[in-house]
C-alpha cells in the first residue's frame, strides 16, 4: 500500500471538506477552518517525506502530488473569489499563471527535463527554483488564505471585537493576497520569459529545398 499517495488522496478530500465548512458550516465552526488549512498544508509536506523514508517515490506520485497541489490552490482562490472574500481578479491571476507555467513544464518534461532544468539564467534560479523563494511563497499563500479564512466568520461571532479592529484585519489581509499575488508574477514572469526566448524565438527547421 503506497501511504503516501493515501495522504495526497487525503488533501484532496480535505480541502473539498473546507469549501463545505466555508459555504455551510455555522460561524462558530468556521473557526476552524484556518486549522483544518494548515492541517492540508502539513500533509502536503507529510506524502514527500513518507514516499522518501518509504521509498513509495514515482512518476505517478510526483504527478498526483503536483495536481492536488494545483487543485488545493485554485479551488480556494474561486472560492474566497466567489465569497466575495477577495477581488475576482486574485483568483484570475492565479490560475492565469498556474495554467501557464505547468503547461511550459509539461513541455520540459516531454523533453525530460525537470521543471527547474529549463532555467538558464541565475536570477530566474534564485526566483524560482531557490529553497527560500519557494518556502517564502508557500508561507505568503498559506498566511493570505488561512487569515482571510479565519477573518470571514468574525463579523457573527465577534460583532463588537469586529467593530472595534475590522479596519486593521482587513488591511492585513489585503496586505497578504496582494504579497501573494507579487511574489506569483515574480516567479511565475521568469519561467514564461525563458521559455519563450529559448524555445518561442527558435526558427524552425528548414526543409531542404526551401529557401532561407
Amino acid at each position: 500500500m503506497n501511504i503516501a499517495n493515501l495522504i495526497t488522496a487525503g488533501r484532496f478530500v480535505l480541502v473539498f471538506v473546507l469549501v463545505g465548512m466555508v459555504y455551510d458550516a455555522p460561524p462558530p465552526w468556521q473557526l476552524a477552518n484556518p486549522v483544518l488549512l494548515t492541517i492540508i498544508i502539513a500533509l502536503d509536506g507529510l506524502d514527500g517525506y513518507i514516499a522518501r523514508k518509504r521509498g513509495e517515490s514515482s512518476l505517478f506520485g510526483s504527478v498526483f502530488d503536483i495536481a492536488v497541489d494545483r487543485v488545493v490552490e485554485n479551488v480556494l482562490w474561486i472560492v474566497l473569489a466567489d465569497l466575495d472574500l477577495i477581488p475576482v481578479w486574485v483568483a484570475l491571476v492565479f490560475i492565469t499563471r498556474s495554467l501557464l507555467v505547468d503547461s511550459v513544464r509539461c513541455h520540459g518534461a516531454a523533453r525530460g527535463q525537470n521543471a527547474f532544468a529549463m532555467l538558464r539564467t541565475p536570477l530566474a534560479r534564485f526566483l524560482v527554483a531557490g529553497r527560500f523563494m519557494r518556502g517564502f511563497y508557500g508561507f505568503v499563500k498559506a498566511a493570505a488564505f488561512a487569515w482571510i479564512l479565519l477573518l470571514q466568520p468574525w463579523p457573527a461571532v465577534f460583532p463588537s471585537l469586529w467593530s472595534a479592529w475590522s479596519g486593521p484585519m482587513t488591511l492585513t489581509g489585503e496586505i497578504l493576497v496582494y504579497l501573494a499575488v507579487a511574489v506569483c508574477l515574480i516567479r511565475g514572469v521568469p519561467v514564461l520569459l525563458e521559455f519563450v526566448v529559448n524555445e518561442g524565438l527558435k526558427r524552425p527547421p528548414q526543409h531542404m529545398g526551401e529557401p532561407r
